[in-house]
């Protein structure tokens, strides 16, 4: 029976009743993955919560999450953030970076990163492409990587010849009289053999690489955030080891992020942290007390990654090597590259370790080129004695001071922080392997694609270190 009174409660139950249900529906769309808050973002600030929050918003940050995001094939099933705290990306060591890409390494595993990342290249509109975008374009020029040895370090090019003929890079060794032959413009004194990347070798536009890595997380649903990380908020338990050791390990539940210039900052809940800031990640890491422990304990072990500066300068001379040239690595530690057609090519070195550069900012010395590597230059290649420094830049390495190979894993006293770090110059040529190997250990709980066990951080806390002989 409807009375006055029913019909008077009637709307008002209806009405309470669809509210209820939107309240459910927004309630299952806040679970972790969906994107609904109930709070307005403040433009510009994170989401209150992420799966999965990377710390780093270079080439190797985006090429994670991108990974991540091809993983989990729901848009919503998987909430990824990356935090970058350089809105202007103009001290990132990715853009500042010679963007080479080669296989000429003596590590199988720098060697299938590289392998991986080219073919990842070659084809990118099939991985990176967005609709109504335009197609990437990474100007990827396949000139090759050129390495010269000297009578002293010949056995060892020969050994790494056959280690990447073994792995599957294209590689050929070339007497000094075939490096005359087909180099003219070279000077082969003192050269005993050379090594030359004939497939998949040489180098490419670093901004695109990275804008195109970033533009199609975006589109798959990746949060992005201009930021520092100044924090955690951490759950701690103590745990014994077999020596007696008392470890206090670490989860974090919080990732504290700061807005650029304002002291407002933002606490993001997450699952999973993923440490991939480059030259700062040493940074991040003594946040969770990593390395400030007792000398001998393994919370005492710090993160060997630090930022070293290095020198790019770019040079004019009309009369040096024309579209045949390499990417040049004398056995003097000088490498040389053409950029572009017009006669301008870059070119530096890696200054001693008693000469580490200041690294408080990113000033160019121009004294270095003129006393260290101009006339290394010109001995090997006769026409850049005459030549004029029309630019140069500076940029980081994230520099792993133990054994110059990249870091990936986790930390034993911070189980849910991985690392993607310490590649010492060629994070950004194996930066898409590197996004899917990561993507793997946290999806998959391991290596799928490319076995990367020898990079694992345990190596660094055991003291072992792999040594890579072809660092430039």
């Amino acid at each position: 029976v409807i009375t006055k009174r029913n019909k008077f409660f009637l709307p008002v139950f209806r009405d309470l009743d669809a509210q209820l249900r939107a309240f459910r529906d927004k309630a299952a769309a806040a679970m972790p993955g969906s994107d609904w808050s109930p709070i307005e973002l403040t433009p510009g600030l994170p989401p209150e919560r992420a799966d999965v929050v990377i710390v780093g918003g270079g080439v190797v940050g985006w090429s994670i999450a991108y990974w991540l995001k091809m993983k989990a094939r729901v848009r919503d099933g998987l909430r990824v953030l990356v935090v970058e705290k350089d809105p202007t990306y103009s001290q990132a060591s990715t853009v500042l970076s010679c963007g080479g890409i080669r296989q000429q390494f003596s590590l199988k595993e720098n060697i299938m990163l590289s392998l991986f990342s080219a073919h990842f290249m070659k084809n990118i509109n099939n991985h990176l492409c967005v609709v109504n975008e335009d197609p990437v374009d990474l100007q990827f020029n396949h000139s090759g990587y050129l390495f010269l040895a000297s009578e002293k370090s010949a056995h060892i090019m020969e050994e790494n010849y056959r280690t990447q003929r073994y792995v599957g890079a294209k590689v050929a060794l070339l007497s000094p009289s075939q490096l005359k032959e087909r180099f003219p413009w070279m000077n082969t004194e003192g050269v005993a053999l050379a090594s030359l990347g004939l497939e998949n070798e040489g180098w490419f536009d670093p901004w695109s690489l990275l804008n195109a890595l970033r533009r199609k997380a975006v589109s798959m649903g990746v949060y992005q955030c201009f930021g520092e990380v100044t924090g955690f908020k951490c759950a701690a338990n103590l745990a014994e080891t077999t020596d007696g050791e008392v470890l206090n390990v670490q989860r974090i539940k919080y990732v504290n992020v700061r807005m650029p210039n304002s002291l407002e900052y933002q606490p993001v809940e997450c699952a999973v942290v993923v440490n991939a800031a480059g030259a700062n990640s040493g940074k991040i890491a003594s946040m969770l007390g990593i390395g400030l422990g007792p000398k001998e304990s393994v919370s005492g072990v710090p993160l060997p990654v630090e930022p070293r500066k290095r020198f790019v300068y770019v040079v004019h001379c009309p009369d040096g090597p024309g579209l045949d040239t390499p990417f040049l690595i004398d056995y003097s530690g000088v490498y040389c590259r053409r950029e572009g057609l017009g006669g301008n090519y870059i070119t530096g070195m890696s200054p001693e370790e008693t000469e580490e550069p200041d690294i408080s900012n990113l000033d160019v010395d121009h004294e270095f080129f003129q006393e260290k590597v101009w006339h290394r230059l010109a001995h090997r290649i006769p026409a850049f004695e005459q030549l004029k420094v029309s630019n140069a830049w500076a940029g980081f390495y994230d520099y792993n001071t133990f054994d110059q190979n990249g870091i990936i894993g986790l930390h034993p006293l911070v189980p849910n922080m991985y690392f993607a770090t310490g590649f010492s110059g060629h994070g950004l040529q194996q930066s898409p392997a590197v996004g899917l190997a990561v993507a793997e250990l946290i999806l998959d709980g391991g290596y799928k694609t490319i076995d990367l066990s020898a990079l694992d951080l345990k190596r660094i806390l055991l003291q072992e270190p792999i040594l890579e002989s072809n660092i430039v």
